[in-house]
């Protein structure tokens, strides 16, 4: 049956995928997003991307606010009457939340409780938390399951696993249902030009230098489809009740094998190797497999076609330059 879907952060990199799939399944979804530049990124292309993410779903219910303001975020869970809500209102990674930690410690914590509490109040069936796999911290290329123990590194990591937390709380002290997702290096069209695979191409594009921190680093680069049918699955299955699951390509590749691959396919660009980036763990391949049980999640996209995917995006839409 056909739910009605909240989505906090709908119109973000991620979410506005999510929000594509979850009307291809029949959901009828309103989206919450207050298109923030995180007071760090540059307002004149969001402003462009937040365009062209609209395109890509059907909905008009889209409100522009920040999770943080409870009593208009209670009105619109009154007037839509959610019965699933996925909270991706977050900062979207360490560089932005190092940037600016109070506003995102506000987002991520105090919009965290704003939503849960709006949820409970209107009765909410099921609440989704996109956390991340930084939750784990480092973990020196063994393939890890959800069961792995938490070590983030950095306010990011620290403050996704506190949100876990908060939400099994929640579900906990007021029998609400949940649902928690861990995504890995998600990457592709529609996004900003400052994630690393997104560095990576734009560089080789413009026939720079591109800087490779830690040659043998290793990271599960997870296309942005994939991320969001993962999302769109675990919301909806039956079987995914209380339950955690990484929701990754389920392949780590090597930095330096990513930047050897964007320089082939644009046929330019030069590559230049430093040490790791000590601020940042040692990561690898996430274990998929309770994902691929319980909702059957099954990514196909690897970095030779998804690079390629958003290579041709990104010279189609001229936002590299």
């Amino acid at each position: 049956m056909a739910k009605r879907v909240l989505v906090t952060g709908g119109l973000g990199f991620i979410g506005h995928q999510v929000v594509r799939q979850l009307e291809t399944q029949g959901c009828e979804v309103c989206v919450v997003d207050p298109q923030t530049d995180y007071t760090v990124l540059s307002t004149a292309h969001l402003s462009t991307l937040y365009k062209l993410r609209k395109q890509s779903f059907s909905t008009d219910n889209i409100h522009d606010l920040n999770v943080v303001d409870h009593v208009r975020l209670q009105r619109v869970f009154g007037e839509f009457k959610p019965e699933i809500v996925v909270h991706m209102s977050s900062f979207p990674r360490q560089k932005t939340v190092e940037s600016a930690p109070l506003a995102a410690c506000q987002t991520m914590c105090e919009g965290l409780v704003s939503t849960l509490e709006a949820s409970v109040a209107h009765g909410v069936e099921r609440f989704v938390f996109i956390s991340s796999s930084m939750v784990y911290g480092d973990f020196h290329n063994a393939i890890v399951g959800e069961t792995h123990g938490k070590n983030p590194m950095g306010t990011y990591g620290i403050l996704k696993l506190a949100g876990e937390n908060l939400v099994s709380d929640y579900s906990k002290n007021f029998s609400m249902d949940y649902v928690i997702i861990r995504p890995s290096a998600v990457y592709g069209i529609n996004d900003m030009n400052d994630r690393v695979v997104a560095k990576f191409l734009v560089n080789a594009l413009r026939d720079e230098t591109i800087t490779v921190c830690g040659a043998a680093e290793l990271i599960d680069l997870t296309f942005v489809t994939d991320t969001a049918n993962g999302i769109v699955g675990a919301s909806l299955s039956d079987r995914t009740s209380k339950k955690t699951y990484n929701v990754t390509r389920g392949r780590a590749r090597s930095l330096l094998e990513a930047a050897k691959l964007a320089v082939k396919i644009v046929g330019k660009g030069k590559i230049m190797v430093q040490e790791k980036d000590s601020s940042m763990p040692s990561r690898g391949t996430l274990d998929i497999s309770q994902a691929q049980k319980d909702f059957e999640y099954n990514p196909m996209i690897d970095i030779e076609q998804g690079f390629q995917t958003y290579i041709n995006w990104l010279q189609r839409t001229q936002l590299w330059k």
